[in-house]
């Protein structure tokens, strides 16, 4: 079988370079790498933003997070509604209305060059962090189910994923990764359908005798009630909201995608599209991950364990996958390959672009020859960094990916949602220069605070709320941070 699995992987990324030639032959300039003209039809960016926003960790966690968490990861979707809602009608027309390629210009018009480099720079740690874990999983899961018992070491399939990735980008940037992610999102959900599909038959039963006995079993619990816990229903959802809007509407990655449509109302109908369409989906993958276990409960399958014998969630749905045949195992490498594909490719464009626009300054030097030499060495260089991070971080895998990728983006856009939220809701100047420091001490204080919690407020466990208190922090930050008087 893993013969037949190394066969479907190839005929996929052959399609991605059908797609990426199509699309490149018609522009491979700068204007196509950053912008893709300006011209992607708004439903065909909707639809791919599905697979650039779920990519592997959904794909992965979710299903194996009903185990422990049931279905209570459903009120940090809706709060994800709430934020796009914010997105489109807040964010979306700032950026139209500036023009903007990097959105992190916006705060060097409003603050100046530090705190447009020190968004930038957070951005860039935060998404070559939060990407690569993505990528991570899928390598991962690849690895342990099919490259393993050939002897081939881990970091092959990480180099032969970050090659075929850099090569299918490398001209058409974001015009080619626009129309990639159709092709990835619709394989991703194929392969989540499949599966239920799949688990439903062997077992005999219908989808809605499916969600009674998940129920009876407790495996459907939306809402916890327990304040102190960090699954605390009102938490998940206000952390969804935010979460949406600093790694959606504050993340170069997915707004450069967004900024690719025409204009500001096509954008807008995207994005409300989008958010209607994640609540769909995650409904479909806590599904996947109540038919998981309940296969497993009525057949005796054992769910795999790590070596003190814990459930480990990640590993939920592949081991199901593998077990039930071929067809199942291939569709299901399928969607992973195609939730790689679209985490990664969009994140080393838009990489690309901030590093570009934030700390090179094209689009000043009228040089478009220089800048598509410099643009290019840029891309390959942080298609090398992607590749180091999912190498180190192997040893690290110990829990559930989606909780580890969000703890980061707690600490990291934290900052991110400060500085954003000072510069439009107030017209103070701050002193620019003290930007810097206060976008770092702000989540430190919150690490301290979340690794003690438990002790200083009585059992209290931050969950995805940190983003919110280190936003805050920096809020506040800002407001202390006045420019000196200049003498008269």
């Amino acid at each position: 079988m893993e013969l037949t699995i190394l066969i479907c992987f190839v005929l996929y990324t052959l399609l991605l370079f059908a797609i990426m030639w199509l699309t490149a032959r018609k522009g491979s300039g700068n204007d196509a790498f950053f912008r893709a003209g300006r011209k992607s039809p708004w439903f065909v960016v909707a639809y791919g933003m599905i697979g650039a926003s779920l990519s592997g960790v959904t794909f992965m966690s979710v299903p194996g997070g009903v185990y422990s968490g049931q279905f209570t990861y459903m009120p940090l979707v809706f709060g994800y509604v709430l934020g796009y809602v914010v997105i489109a009608f807040i964010l979306l027309p700032l950026y139209y209305r500036l023009n903007l390629t990097s959105i992190y210009t916006y705060l060097e018009q409003r603050f100046g060059t530090h705190s447009e480099r020190t968004g930038a720079l957070f951005f860039i740690v935060s998404r070559l962090l939060g990407s690569a874990l993505r990528m991570y999983l899928v390598v991962f899961v690849l690895y342990e189910f099919v490259f393993k018992s050939w002897g081939i070491p881990f970091w092959v399939p990480a180099v032969v994923f970050i090659a075929i990735i850099l090569l299918y980008t490398f001209r058409g940037g974001l015009k080619t990764v626009v129309w990639t992610d159709t092709l990835q999102t619709t394989f991703l959900l194929l392969a989540a359908g499949a599966a239920v599909v799949a688990i439903l038959k062997e077992l005999g039963i219908s989808y809605s005798e499916l969600m009674q006995q998940s129920s009876d079993a407790g495996l459907t619990k939306v809402l916890e009630t327990d304040v102190n816990h960090n699954k605390f229903w009102l938490k998940q959802v206000l952390s969804g909201m935010f979460i949406t809007i600093t790694m959606t509407g504050l993340d170069q990655d997915m707004m450069q995608k967004n900024l690719t449509c025409p204009t500001l109302r096509s954008a807008q109908k995207n994005v409300l599209t989008s958010s209607l369409l994640f609540i769909v989906v995650n409904i479909l993958f806590l599904s996947l991950g109540a038919a998981l276990i309940t296969y497993s409960a009525t057949t005796g399958f054992a769910l795999p364990v790590n070596e003190a014998g814990a459930v480990v969630g990640d590993k939920i749905f592949p081991s199901v996958a593998f077990h039930l045949g071929p067809f199942t195992a291939i569709v299901f490498i399928l969607g992973m390959v195609a939730a790689g594909y679209s985490s990664a490719d969009g994140t080393l464009t838009a990489l690309t672009t901030t590093f570009c626009y934030d700390f090179l300054r094209f689009g000043k030097s009228g040089d478009e020859r220089r800048e598509l030499r410099v643009r290019r060495l840029v891309h390959v260089g942080f298609a090398l960094l992607y590749l180091l991070v999912i190498i180190a971080f192997k040893p690290f895998h110990n829990q559930s990916l989606i909780d580890t990728l969000f703890d980061v983006a707690g600490f990291t856009y934290g900052p991110l949602l400060g500085m954003y939220t000072f510069g439009l809701f107030t017209r103070r100047e701050v002193d620019d220069r003290w930007v810097p420091a206060i976008a770092i001490l702000s989540p430190a204080i919150c690490y301290v605070l979340k690794i003690n919690a438990p002790v200083w407020f009585g059992g209290y466990h931050f969950g995805f709320e940190i983003l919110l208190l280190n936003g805050l922090l920096t809020f506040v930050g800002l407001l202390l941070a006045k420019p000196r008087k200049h003498a008269v």
